[in-house]
């Protein structure tokens, strides 16, 4: 598979499309064409999402076809995520929040507070 071209191979500068043509009948449309997201992911990302896509999302499977770490797996979709323009949700700075809030409000004591926040340090 071709794969468009989105970053200039001289200065690395971000390609525009100005023209599309028909193959067809030849029709020319000439402008200025943005590229969505997906396409504006490198050859190598592509085939990683490819390869995700066919273990249906399943991180252990994608690791194991590809050889690569659980953490290797996860950082290279968050990578795709980011260079797809989405912001990473870090769950386990979330829960760490909730938390936080929890004992603020008085919810829970000092000591609970901080098991659960020694707990949640420790998944990572």
């Amino acid at each position: 598979m071709k794969y468009s071209i989105s970053n200039c191979p001289v200065c690395g500068g971000k390609m525009t499309i100005t023209e599309y043509k028909c193959d067809s009948c030849g029709t020319t449309i000439k402008g200025r064409f943005e590229l969505d997201d997906i396409m504006k992911l490198s050859a190598e990302q592509l085939d990683y999402l490819k390869t995700f896509i066919k273990n249906r999302g399943n991180l252990s499977e994608v690791q194991k076809e590809l050889d690569i770490s659980y953490p290797t797996a996860r950082n290279r979709l968050e990578d795709i995520v980011r260079a797809m323009g989405y912001q990473v949700v870090d769950k386990d700075r979330e829960e760490a929040s909730r938390i936080l809030e929890k004992l603020e409000s008085g919810e829970l004591q000092p000591d609970e507070a901080l098991e659960m926040l020694r707990r949640v340090r420790k998944k990572k």
